[in-house]
Parts: C-alpha cells; structure tokens; sequence
C-alpha cells in the first residue's frame, strides 16, 4: 500500500480546465453547425501543429534570452526555440509560405483547434482556449473582407442567434489617418491607443479618454499609465469614436453622399490613408446593402479597432447584443464572440512579394457560453451507451453478454458489457452514472426463456419525480418491460433516444 505521506497531491494547473462529456458534446454540436456555413462559402479545413518555431510567430512576441513572456515556450535539442501557438493565424501564415507553390491562390481555409497565452489567469481568462478560423489568403479587394463579415453574421444566424448580434465594421487606415494628422507616429503611443479605444465597452468613452491622456486610476485605486496624448489628440481620436456609424449603406462618401459629415470640416478630412479607408468601408458598405446585410446585422463602427498590431486595414467584430448579468449582479451586453480583419503583412515576412489576407476568429468556449445562456446550447450530460448487465459470471453466459452487446452496437446503438465485479445494484448505480439511455438484463432464468428485461432509464427517472414513496416506484416498475431475445434491437429503438442514436441525429 502507498505511503500516504507520498502522495502526489492531484490539482489542475492555474488557467486550464477538464471538460466533461456533456460540453464536449454541446460544443461538438455547435462546431458542426459553423463548419457547415464555412464549407458552404467554400471553406476547406487545415491543421497545423500546436508548436511552431518561435521566429515564425511574428515580432508580437517580446525579445528576450527565453521568450516565454506571452507564451509557453521551450528549446529544442538543435538549440531553436519553439513556442506553442498563441493564435491560428501566424501558423497560418508559416503553412501558406511554406506551401506558396502548391496551393491555389485565393486560398480559403478554416481552422479550429487550442490556442496558450502565458498571462495571468482569472474568472473567465484560461491559458488554453480553442479558437475556430477563417481564413482567405491572396486576394486583395473590399469584398473578401466583405464576404468574411457576411458570414460571420451567417454563421451567427445558423446558430440561432439572429436578433441578437451585429457584425460592427471599421477600417485601421482610417484610424491611421486621424492619428497621422494630429501627429501620433510614435508606435508605443499607437499601440497605446489601440488599446485604450479596446476598452470603450468596459470604461466608457470618459475612461477611453483617461487612458488616451494622463492614465487611469480603477475603484481600487490601482492606476493604468495614459498614451500621454494632448487635449488635442484626444479630442480629435475621441470625435472619431463617438461618431459611430459614419457610413450609410449605398451612396457611401463624397458627393450628394448620405454619410455622417462629421470629419468634413475635421484636420484629417484631407489625409490620404484615413480617405483610403473610408473609400474601402463604402465600397463594403455597398456590398452589405446589396445582399441585405446592411440593416441591423452588420453595421459600420468607428469604436472597433482590435488589438493585435498585424491588423491593416479592414477590421470587423461580433458582438452579442443580449443582456446578462456581470460580477455585481448589474446588466451588461455579452460583448464580442469574435472578429478579425486584414493582415497583408503576416505572410508576407516569409516572401519577397505581398501577399493580402483576411479573415476572422470566433472565441468557442465564450460563444458556447453565450448559447448556454440563451437555451441554444444543451450542455447536460451526453447520452450515455445501454448498459448490458453482468449477472452470470460464467464463460457461456459472458459470451452471450458479449453478443449481444456486439449486436447493439452494429445496430448503430452505442453499447458496453459491464466489466466491473459488482452485484446488480451496483451495475444500476453504475448506468446511471453512464448516463445510459437503457439497460439490459438477463439471468439465468430469461436465458433459459429466451428473453430479456429491459429498463428504460429516461422514462424510469421522468416517473420518479412523481412518485415518493421507493416502495410503489419499485412495484411500479415503470419503463421496464420484458422481450424476445431476438427483438433485442427493435424493442430497445422504442426508446425515443435510442431510435435518435440509430438515425445518427
């Protein structure tokens, strides 16, 4: 026996969880839908690795002797540095390089798999999370990411969610421009306001522009340093954030327009990138409208900016516009699910030429949440296997338990043998810890007969919320019944369950 004192002490480290057979189930269900409307956008899948070479992940990842700060990282025995992939987009960008010569261009894929950030964890904040992506690589124009918030918003749809998102749409040019001409070019200070306009949901524009300026000081007093900007500065990024919407579908900008013309009069309505990026959300927003998107599915956003620095152009956001209680018990929106945007610089670190890309990122475990909370996502316990009971423990009897299991389970029904050594109260226990749909019984008696009792465990549990007293239910016996042998199949597909699991639903 063990010496106690040298247990090893079973814990999960910080930032991970165990996921059990129900969410794995809820979130199969849900992954199965989104590929549908990716396959049918002609999306085909591709996996990369867990671990990529530190290098090829990007300069977003900081510069020290052990780049371990952001991400898990380790050295191989060739002395590289490998890392484990903190997004599936720069993998991307490695496989597509990689394989320039052999694949079609435009090339369109999606990708769902883990994903490790090395920060701190907290409430709802994991080290390891799944991610589902995709991705078009080598085409240029407005309407590849046009079509990408298209099928965000579809794949919203397919999902059950209709009513109750928006796809929000904005452009980093036209950001870029704003910040060119009140003369941000520094790109700490770029990277600052990037993350500071992140923040509008949580702080509020009052707070965005605390952070854009001087800093920020929380209820607990802790205090955030500011981008450092002038009043100027400020003032100008935060005209920008609250003009919201600036782009109607249709006519888009310029003249006899029917844009907002906030930014008419405005130092940057000259600026050459921030016209650029506006010329390309018209073009989208045209596109929108076209295919009837532009009403309150997909929106045009000047808050959405998106916080990785890859990001070139076009970027877009989906956000859960439903209600739910936060921390303090007080309403708050969802919040964004996932998003995305251009990147035309990611694969071209690899080659020579420019190679444009786009696409987006759907957060899985926060959507599964969200569809938890709206009743669109059973996230119970998965149907379990029908239990064949283990009563007559010698060779022939076994073998005819074995039988019948393997008969089961050609029939399409998920079916195991008790392996354990326990009585027949146990071996109950046991199935209903399965979760099993039905179990199976035969001694020595209805073997002999050629028959089989067989309990319905849903109907079983459903009636025993009815009846109190453990004597009657026993007497009751409800949902057991007693077959043939050979209609074993047939007489367990009455079972609504198990008639589903043998239809494949």
């Amino acid at each position: 026996m063990t010496d106690r004192n040298s247990l090893i002490d079973a814990r999960l480290p910080r930032g991970f969880e165990d996921r059990v057979p129900g969410d794995i189930a809820a979130v199969d269900r849900m992954i199965a839908t989104i590929k549908q409307v990716y396959e049918r956008y002609g999306f085909d899948p591709v996996e990369t690795p867990l671990f990529e070479y530190t290098d090829t992940l990007g300069k977003f990842l900081p510069d020290t002797d052990r780049p371990n700060a952001g991400v898990f990282s380790l050295q191989d025995d060739d002395e590289q540095w490998m890392s484990l992939r903190y997004d599936l987009t720069a993998p991307l960008a490695r496989y597509f390089a990689q394989n320039f010569d052999k694949l079609p261009k435009p090339f369109r894929s999606y990708r769902a798999g883990y994903v490790f950030r090395n920060e701190k964890p907290g409430p709802g904040r994991f080290r390891q999370f799944m991610q589902f992506d995709a991705d078009t690589v080598g085409a240029a124009g407005p309407e590849a990411d046009a079509e990408m918030c298209m099928m965000m918003a579809d794949t919203m749809d397919a999902l059950g969610l209709a009513g109750k998102y928006v796809v929000k749409v904005n452009n980093r040019k036209v950001l870029d421009g704003v910040l060119q001409s009140v003369g941000v070019v520094d790109e700490a200070q770029k990277l600052a306001v990037l993350r500071a306009i992140d923040k509008l949901d949580k702080f509020g524009i009052e707070g965005v522009e605390l952070l854009l300026g001087v800093g920020r000081k929380d209820e607990s007093g802790d205090f955030t340093k500011g981008a450092g900007l002038s009043e100027r500065q400020v003032g100008a990024i935060a005209d920008l954030i609250n003009a919201k919407e600036f782009i109607r579908p249709t006519l888009g900008y310029g003249e006899n327009s029917d844009t907002t013309d906030w930014w008419r009069e405005s130092e940057f309505a000259l600026n050459s990138t921030f016209l650029e990026g506006l010329g390309e959300l018209s073009a989208m927003a045209r596109m929108f409208d076209a295919s009837g998107y532009m009403t309150d599915r997909i929106i045009v956003d000047a808050s959405v900016v998106r916080g990785l620095e890859y990001y070139t152009g076009p970027v877009f956001e989906i956000e859960l516009t439903f209600q739910v209680p936060n921390e303090k018990g007080q309403p708050v929106v969802f919040g964004s699910v996932g998003g995305g945007g251009r990147y035309d610089g990611l694969v071209s670190r690899f080659r020579s030429e420019p190679v444009p890309a786009t696409g987006f990122s759907i957060g899985v475990s926060r959507l599964a949440n969200a569809l938890k909370m709206t009743g669109l996502l059973d996230a119970g316990q998965s149907s379990g296997p029908v239990v064949i009971l283990v009563l007559d423990r010698d060779a022939e009897a076994i073998a005819d338990y074995q039988k019948m299991t393997s008969e089961l389970r050609n029939a399409g029904i998920r079916a195991e043998m008790y392996l354990g050594s326990s009585g027949m109260n146990a071996q109950m226990k046991y199935a209903d810890r399965r979760n099993a749909a039905a179990a199976v019984i035969v001694g020595s008696n209805e073997r002999a007969e050629g028959k089989v009792t067989i309990k319905d465990l849903v109907a079983g549990a459903e009636a025993a919320k009815a009846i109190k007293d453990n004597a009657e239910y026993k007497a009751a016996k409800v949902g057991q019944w007693t077959a043939d042998r050979a209609d074993l199949v047939a007489e367990l597909s009455k079972i609504p369950s198990i008639a589903r699991m043998r239809a494949g639903a």
